[in-house]
């Protein structure tokens, strides 16, 4: 008998050991940075293509692909391009990316083309 109760001990012991880190073991999450820390806003980023269109026009193209749309509007003398993305299954696309250029090309900040 005492045999059979020192191996439910052993095996209490055992399993207790086996329990969740006491909180001195975990070590605290570093606090994230703020948003800023990442550069000012993007404008345009977030928005979807009803909104697009109501803040810059009828677009010039309209371009659909299996997982990216892209719309190009011409507006502050800028050529305008907006990649809209999915993010979600079911989710209506909103702009991930956008780029500005003049019409000879060069590359031009979306703050040149009027838009903020």
């Amino acid at each position: 008998m005492i045999r059979l109760s020192s191996l439910s001990l052993l095996g209490a012991l055992a399993l207790s050991a086996c329990g969740a880190p006491q909180q001195a073991d975990v070590a605290p999450l570093p606090t994230p940075p703020m948003a800023s820390a990442y550069g000012p806003p993007k404008p345009l980023i977030g928005l979807d293509a009803k909104r697009l269109i109501a803040r810059l026009g009828e677009p010039r193209l309209d371009i659909r692909d299996r997982t990216v749309r892209k719309l190009q509007f011409m507006t502050g003398g800028c050529i305008v391009d907006a990649y809209l993305y999915t993010s979600a299954r079911g989710k209506e696309p909103t702009v991930s990316f956008a780029e500005a250029r003049w019409p000879d090309g060069k590359d031009a900040e979306l703050s040149a083309c009027g838009i903020s």
